[in-house]
């Protein structure tokens, strides 16, 4: 998210000329469709499209092959034991890149698409490719109704985009679903707090920080948070808290913390943690359910406690670390498993893969 803040400001400051997107992989990838580039006249560029071995090509050549409009590259990172290495050593698939000249109408809808996600607003991409004698079209919806659309689209290819969903694959067509900026909640203002907020807003989320203790929510304290709020006597309903966002509730005083959860659980947000040890936990989780009438059994299933992944290390960037760890997977729907590889991983991928001159790899039996 934090590349896309950094690429809607290049657009706002203007001079941009080619805005790249990967709208399809095929085998390992480093990045996934959706990544962007948009590239500038002065050579100035924000986003990826690879792990870097795709960027200076596309960006040397980008002016030139839209002259005549949108288009789709082909461009294979595989490895091939009888030619050069292509494009670096490259991640071992194919991508197919969409690139578009940004003064177009298309483009701007899109840019305005994501200029809006930075404020909450979802939107719904559906992409036309370009091909078989037809130019890149566009269709943009946001709460299932049409914002945007290019000319000449008829009504039934309308009413089809309506129905298309994000993450499928259709022939000659790119859907996305640009969300809007994850938000996260930190709801206590205490030193620990800190590289929470830090960490967060490294990942280009919007950080509300609150606490009832005003001497502690400070901006000066928290440079980096969207906003930072004094509540009184520990209220968050004021804050609009909802179901999408994520929560962490860490003001180390019980009162507070109990005072919370007991507001947030009826919300259900996406990400609900709560600091603290497992037996402060499980006091304030029954306490909370007593108050709002609710089991036990289901305010657990609401909550992250104690908060974080189970990283390992000591200390508050540690702490940190593992929370914001947690958060984003399960706002992204991803569970916090290692995948770290094993000699069979290997000797699977290279048998499959018939071996390379780049990798010989001998396991043990």
């Amino acid at each position: 998210m934090m590349e896309r803040r950094q690429i809607v400001r290049l657009w706002q400051r203007g001079g941009a000329s080619v805005l790249v997107t990967l709208v399809r992989a095929e085998g390992s990838s480093y990045r996934q469709p959706g990544a962007r580039l948009l590239l500038a006249m002065d050579g100035a560029y924000a986003g990826t499209i690879s792990g870097g071995c795709l960027e200076a090509e596309v960006i040397r050549k980008a002016g030139w092959m839209v002259r005549e409009g949108a288009v789709v590259e082909r461009y294979s990172t595989m490895f091939d034991d009888t030619a050069e290495v292509p494009f670096g050593l490259g991640c071992g698939g194919v991508v197919d890149l969409l690139l578009e000249p940004v003064e177009t109408p298309e483009c701007r809808a899109l840019m305005e698409a994501m200029e809006n996600a930075l404020v909450g607003r979802d939107s719904l991409v559906v992409n036309y490719l370009p091909g078989d004698g037809k130019g890149l079209r566009r269709v943009v919806l946001r709460d299932g109704a049409i914002v945007f659309a290019s000319e000449g689209l008829g009504e039934k290819k309308l009413a089809c985009a309506a129905g298309l969903r994000a993450g499928e694959e259709y022939e000659g067509r790119f859907v996305e679903e640009i969300r809007a900026t994850q938000r996260l909640f930190v709801l206590g203002a205490g030193d620990d707090a800190k590289p929470v907020v830090s960490m967060a807003a490294l990942l280009g989320w919007d950080v509300i920080v609150a606490d009832g203790r005003g001497q502690l929510a400070r901006v000066e304290r928290f440079r980096e948070a969207d906003r930072v709020v004094a509540l009184s006597a520990g209220a968050v309903e004021g804050l609009g808290i909802g179901a999408a966002d994520a929560v962490v509730v860490m003001t180390h005083s019980y009162e507070q913390d109990r005072e919370m959860l007991a507001a947030l659980l009826p919300v259900r947000p996406r990400y609900l943690g709560v600091l603290g040890a497992r037996h402060r936990s499980s006091l304030l989780v029954s306490e909370a359910a007593s108050m709002i009438g609710r089991s036990v059994a289901e305010c657990c299933e609401r909550i992250y406690a104690p908060v974080g992944l189970d990283l390992g290390g000591d200390g508050p960037e540690a702490i940190a670390l593992a929370v914001i760890a947690e958060v984003q997977a399960v706002c992204m729907g991803k569970p916090g498993a290692s995948r770290r590889l094993s000699a069979e991983d290997v000797a699977r991928h290279v048998n499959e893969g018939g071996g390379s001159r780049y990798l010989q790899v001998q396991c043990a039996p």
